[in-house]
């Protein structure tokens, strides 16, 4: 951990995505329930706009509302993503399953392949999640 001068706030190294999607509010609640996530920290303007921090069972990516006015652009608006998320967890395929049942898509299925066990699924965002756990050596 490092100090930062003159305070005593601890700051821990981190780095962490931030989604630009479409209707935010909906956003958090598709995480919800694809991946059991939970928001730690919420901020809603009164045009109903979110930026939003969300955990999944420790992992954490933040997500906001498009605004293009500041370079921020969903996948919707660019017609795909620059970056894919990888969730590693201990049951990919239930966390697969419960991500489409949500409402994601399939792009690949769950499968073991280059020592993981791993599937990939779009979100209605279009954001690219590939979710997965590495296989025992």
């Amino acid at each position: 951990m490092s100090t930062e001068a003159g305070t005593r706030t601890s700051v821990v190294y981190s780095v962490a995505p931030m989604l630009s999607v479409r209707n935010g509010a909906r956003a958090v609640e598709f995480y919800k329930s694809a991946f059991g996530a939970i928001e730690v920290y919420r901020v809603e303007d009164p045009g109903g706009s979110v930026v939003s921090r969300l955990s999944v069972a420790g992992a954490e990516f933040w997500l906001s509302d498009e605004s293009p006015e500041h370079g921020n652009f969903s996948p919707e608006s660019l017609g795909g993503a620059s970056a894919r998320m990888i969730l590693t967890v201990p049951d990919p395929d239930a966390m697969f399953a419960k991500a489409l049942a949500a409402g994601a898509r399939e792009v690949v299925a769950v499968e073991e392949a280059y020592g993981w066990r791993l599937g990939r699924v779009v979100d209605p965002f279009g954001h690219h999640w590939e979710i997965g756990r590495p296989l025992a050596s």
